[in-house]
């Protein structure tokens, strides 16, 4: 057992950012995409060394996992420079790789060439490595120059966490005849990296480098030294003709020039460099495994489950073959491998490709009558039939997902079992903890302000598909929008379902990356077959969905409408947030092009329906995500006006979120019911919201956001960080490893505190491996860092946190902490800090009465994890009041969990690690010594609540009593002494009425008759905007010199839209004035002198409470007998919210419901309420 705290006074290691470029030899912490870029520099070092002048080459297209390769490239071009490597983006992938491909055509013309050789290297996802098969197959049978060699980076998602669909390359790798090296960590893609371009340069062929989430999404400790690796060239195959590149060349004569002789060249690198080598075995060996790259990882992981270490595996009968080169696959070493064994146990991931070789290279032993072992993987043992035909009780390892090591030990344990070798432990996840279900989900989700939120709309009766990109979150919401294809295939399913359906119209959305990648031809495909239909091509400006990268190539707004129009599609529109902008630069854009604001969209959209040929709507506004990170660079305008909702004014109808779809909208529980507020730490100004057809929003002005609590009278100034500083807790000690699992929502930082757990423990001396596991999370949804902390590297195996082994939960969200992919990985003593403060899910922007299962979500941790070992903490609470902004919740969490023993490193490798992350290192180490202070005094830290989301359940056991006392009072403020006793008296003869009355039926009349009475008309409006909680209320959120602005649509002012409704307007800081006046006429409420009060809306307010008083009264005599439907009635006014026609609306459907009641409970068919308010006005 090894303390993980150093000694007082002990040094950290020196270490900086710039180590995993810059350092020439030693450990950096370096991820997977950061190893793929050093790779460049080391091979343009070692060839340096060796004498060449050589050029490097990269190329491909981003897709997760290699989603941030480009950034990453960009990050360091001078350096790049410097070495002669290039790095040009492909416009899409097969472009790319046939970029790639003339890197090695350069020496044929060696008099042209400024360098002796070009290192290529392409990268791309499962569906870029699928379109460039062509591209690939052609390149590869061309062959590669003697100093030049080409790298392919083919990244698979097994389980389409971040795709379309799952992929797995190696098929159509092996059929283009490219090897594939399968690296299983880190340390492996600079060293399987080097082999690949001396692989390649050896024997002529393009070489493969299979890359997963689990490796490249890992940051580990790596040996960076260029020359760690000794490529030695093969020695047992003497080609007989020249296998590189040249011209002239017979094309009938690659395809065997690759399998008679580039091939085996391929297999004589492998063994003369051992690619490929035997972990363990000894003479009483019986059951051999075989795996490579992250399957190794999770098999080595799964024999420690087993209690099997690498030491005990001789002992106990197992050998182990680690495989680096995967295909093809080197038959020697599998030969003396099989020797002695009874049976191999092949794991592997997706189909079936190593196993199948396995099979070929040992069939012609057990042909011949020598003994040979029983190959299993997919299937059980001695089971004749094709891969497809296996029945399910003989399938042992599934081949439609990926692999855990729960799932390999489980297999594993069943075949040491029928080889009757059972000397192993039982498995430590036994307990029902994975099958817990989540009671809810965080599903991913448009951004706040994102562009996407109103583009992906479409008029009532129309539909619309979905493509690539964020917009494609469109599937899962209420947009009519369906169905998907590939990147490129836009719009082009309905030229082929047209001919046959009803339908005469669609839309199409299509993401301006995928547009410049391929898109195009599926507008020209629609012109040709003229197709009636509308592309609307949404224009970010930014790659979003894979971290915001520019296009690849010039395309602007005006450009793309000149494109769209050199395609034949004559009819375009331009709709964006801000046309003002294109004012004077209309003659950029193409004959004929319209510009109009986002607020016309459905109208639009309506008039380019009816058109019968194929039409064009680009939309144009900036990706919010984008426009928050350049904001941060101070390179876009960050406007100066924040929106804050006046609780008071607000109604809770849901119109704010209705029109911007905005998750910043976030409920706020008061003494009235639901409100609304902003988040405005996630606000990204996109205003939006402010178009909700509602008084209560409020501009600010200037100022800034307060960052320090207002409330100040405690000890030191309130400020918790400058409390004397804590006693430091005992750290656990490090046994073999420690686990420790990170979670939360995407975009609130909690990769950065894995990665700061791994930098720590980096500086401290020790190994660590640290997983981000984001998908669509920075979309809102999930996310999970696995980090791992060992005192050597042997100690951690997967860098994925298996079932039952994180020691410690830093649980940033209850939601993501409740899901199974956290409860399962718990041990059962297991110590949790959870985040107390729930955001909302999207399930709130479809339902405005949705209320976040709490109870439920603390019930499942609490069966993980003993109620001993889990701390509740007000994390955002604190982060709000103390650090101005929720951001800082995760690294008060993490400070807390330290604070609390959790976290096996010391305090000043934690603090130094959070100075060389070099984001707001003042701010982090403030929120981090608050946490601690938080574990060392909660009682001092919080004195009441911040602006933070509160869910509230529905409270009916008030005392009725303080109710009515309470809602007196208010309407005593709203009208008068008379008007609030006409209350008081009705209210006194329900509660005198003898009847038996369900629970919670006073306090839903008290509640309901004054929500009828209190109706916001002009006057409350004034009152309530003029009133000291409204200033408090600005007060408690901002710092500095500001001013106000009220957003409103006055009904005797307002100009209507091209929906025929109010638009709203933004009024100056005058009208706080004029809200004070007309605050003080609130006694012309209701009589002839009222010029607000002939309003249809008016009318019909006042008429609602006599029918709400008329209707519960009629039914007192029955409400024995009808319990529930009384407290529905007594309660329809609750589904009332709102102002003018989002009001009328919903009072038109609140007297459906209320008639149908009325006639169930008094068994009478009574007119509805909205003709007995007709009739009552044609009597009148």
């Amino acid at each position: 057992m090894s303390e993980v705290a150093p000694p007082p006074g002990a040094l950290l290691r020196p270490a900086k950012l710039e180590d995993r470029y810059q350092l020439e030899s030693g450990l950096a912490y370096i991820s997977g995409s950061q190893a793929l870029v050093r790779l460049l520099l080391n091979q343009s070092t070692r060839d340096r060394a060796a004498g060449l002048n050589t050029g490097g080459f990269v190329s491909g297209y981003r897709g997760s996992p290699l989603s941030g390769l480009d950034q990453t490239l960009w990050s360091i071009q001078k350096l790049l420079k410097e070495k002669q490597i290039e790095f040009i983006p492909g416009l899409n992938e097969d472009l790319a790789a046939t970029a790639c491909w003339g890197t090695q055509q350069l020496m044929q013309h060696p008099e042209e060439a400024t360098v002796d050789g070009v290192f290529a290297m392409w990268y791309g996802k499962g569906p870029g490595v699928d379109r460039s098969a062509d591209a690939l197959k052609h390149a590869n049978a061309a062959g590669t120059s003697p100093h030049g060699g080409a790298l392919v980076l083919a990244a698979d998602d097994h389980t389409a966490k971040s795709s379309s669909f799952a992929h797995q390359s190696e098929q159509l790798l092996v059929a283009s005849f490219i090897p594939i090296l399968y690296p299983s960590n880190v340390q492996e893609y600079l060293d399987y990296g080097i082999h690949g371009w001396a692989m390649s340069r050896a024997s002529g062929l393009w070489v493969a480098l299979k890359c997963v989430g689990d490796i490249v999404e890992t940051t580990s400790i790596a040996e960076v030294d260029p020359f760690r690796v000794e490529c030695r060239p093969p020695e047992d195959f003497k080609p007989t003709e020249d296998v590189h590149i040249r011209w002239p060349d017979v094309w009938a004569t690659q395809e065997p020039r690759i399998v008679r002789t580039k091939l085996p060249l391929a297999l004589s690198y492998c063994r003369a460099n051992g690619l490929n080598r035997i972990v363990a075995k000894g003479t009483g060996s019986r059951i051999g495994i075989i795996a490579g790259g992250k399957p190794y990882n999770d098999v080595r992981e799964a024999l420690e489950l087993l209690g099997i270490s690498e030491q005990d595996m001789a002992a106990r009968g197992i050998a182990l073959l680690k495989l680096g080169m995967v295909w093809p696959l080197e038959p020697q070493i599998i030969r003396e491998f099989s020797q002695g064994l009874d049976e191999i146990f092949v794991v592997e991931e997706k189909r079936a490709l190593i196993e199948q070789q396995v099979k070929d290279i040992l069939y012609p032993l057990a042909a011949s009558g020598e003994k040979a072992p029983q190959v299993v993987g997919k299937s059980s043992g001695g089971l004749q039939c094709a891969e497809f035909e296996i029945p399910h009780e003989h399938r042992l390892l599934r081949g439609d997902s990926e692999l855990g090591p729960v799932d390999i030990a489980a297999a594993l344990q069943a075949r040491l079992h029928a080889a009757g070798m059972d000397a192993c432990q039982a498995l430590p996840f036994t307990s029902e903890k994975g099958k817990l279900l989540a009671p809810l989900m965080r599903t991913p989700y448009f951004c706040s302000g994102c562009p996407h939120s109103s583009s992906t709309k479409v008029p009532a009766g129309s539909r619309a598909t979905a493509g690539i990109g964020c917009h494609y979150m469109a599937n899962w919401m209420d947009r009519r929008t369906e169905s998907y294809t590939h990147m490129g295939g836009e719009g082009a399913p309905w030229v082929g379902q047209s001919r046959f359906s009803k339908r005469p119209h669609m839309f199409a959305n299509m993401g301006d990356g995928t547009f410049f990648h391929s898109g195009s031809l599926s507008i020209r495909q629609a012109v040709a077959a003229k197709t009636p239909m509308t592309f609307k091509v949404l224009f970010n400006d930014a790659t979003a969905l894979t971290g915001g990268q520019p296009h690849d190539g010039p395309l602007t707004v005006p450009m793309l409408t000149q494109l769209l129009h050199a395609e034949g599609v004559t009819h375009v529109v331009v709709v964006s947030d801000d046309v003002e902008k294109y004012k004077g630069h209309e003659a950029a854009f193409a004959p004929g092009t319209t510009f109009h604001h986002r607020r016309d969209l459905d109208a639009v959209q309506r008039e380019l329906r009816e058109l019968p040929f194929v039409t064009a709507l680009v939309y144009d506004q900036t990706c919010a995500a984008e426009k928050r990170r350049r904001r941060k660079r101070n390179n876009y305008p960050d406007p100066q006006v924040r929106y804050i909702i006046n609780p008071e004014v607000c109604e809770g109808c849901g119109d704010c979120t209705a029109k911007s779809n905005c998750v910043s909208i976030e409920p706020l529980e008061t003494q009235l019911g639901r409100k609304r507020q902003i988040n405005q730490s996630s606000c990204n100004k996109d205003y939006s919201c402010a178009d909700g057809f509602c008084p209560s929003f409020v501009a600010v002005e200037g100022g800034t956001l307060r960052k320090k609590p207002v409330d100040s009278g405690t000890d030191f100034d309130g400020d918790p960080a400058a409390w004397p500083e804590p006693a430091h807790p005992q750290l656990p000690a490090l046994h073999t490893s420690y686990a420790v699992l990170v979670n939360g929502i995407g975009g609130t930082g909690v990769l950065t505190i894995g990665n700061i757990l791994g930098m720590a423990a980096h500086l401290q001396g020790l190994h660590c491996s640290v997983m981000d596991m984001a998908g669509l999370a920075q979309k809102g949804g999930a996310v999970w860092s696995h980090v791992r902390i060992a005192a050597s590297a042997e100690d951690v195996h997967a860098p994925r946190i298996p079932d039952a082994a994180a020691d410690a939960l830093i649980g940033g969200d209850l939601v993501v902490s409740a899901h199974p992919d956290s409860i399962s990985r718990l041990k059962s003593d297991c110590r949790a800090i959870v985040n107390t403060n729930v955001s909302p899910t999207s399930d709130f922007q479809r339902n405005r009465d949705f209320s976040m299962p709490n109870e439920a979500l603390w019930a499942t941790i609490e069966q993980a994890c003993a109620e001993k070992n889990l701390a509740k903490i007000p994390a955002h609470d604190i982060a709000v009041r103390y650090c101005g902004d929720s951001v800082y919740a995760n690294m008060i969490l993490l400070g807390a969990a330290w604070q609390a023993g959790q976290v096996p490193l010391s305090h000043d490798a934690l603090c130094r690690a959070i100075e060389l992350n070099g984001q707001a290192v003042a701010a982090n180490l403030r929120a981090f010594k608050i946490g601690r202070q938080y574990v060392s005094a909660p009682e001092r830290l919080v004195a009441k609540p911040a602006a933070v989301v509160q869910w509230v359940p529905r409270a009916d056991k008030e005392d009725v009593q303080q109710l009515m006392q309470d809602r007196y009072a208010r309407l005593v403020a709203y009208q008068g002494n008379s008007y609030a006793q006409q209350y008081e008296s009705f209210l006194g003869t329900v509660r005198s009425s003898g009847a038996a009355k369900p629970g919670g039926y006073e306090q839903a009349v008290a509640k309901n008759l004054f929500k009828l009475m209190a109706y916001k008309d002009e006057y409350e409006v004034a009152r309530l905007h003029s009133s000291a909680e409204l200033r408090k209320l600005i007060e408690s959120q901002f710092d500095g010199e500001y001013k106000i602005g009220f957003s409103l649509a006055p009904p005797l002012f307002a100009r209507r839209g091209s929906d025929g409704l109010p638009r709203k307007k933004l009024y100056g800081g005058w009208m706080a004035s004029a809200f004070e006046v007309l605050a003080k006429l609130k006694f012309l409420r209701g009589t002839l002198f009222d010029p607000f009060g002939y309003t249809h809306e008016r009318r019909t307010e006042r008429a609602l409470i006599e029918e709400y008083m008329q209707g519960i009264q009629a039914t007192i005599p029955f409400i024995a007998a009808k319990q529930k439907e009384c407290l529905e009635l007594a309660r329809i006014p609750e589904q009332i919210r709102g102002f003018g026609h989002v009001k009328l609306q919903a009072i038109e459907e609140a007297r459906e419901r209320q008639r149908a009641l009325l006639a169930e409970i008094t068994g009478k068919d009574l007119p509805s309420m909205t003709q007995r308010h007709r009739l009552q006005g044609a009597a009148s």
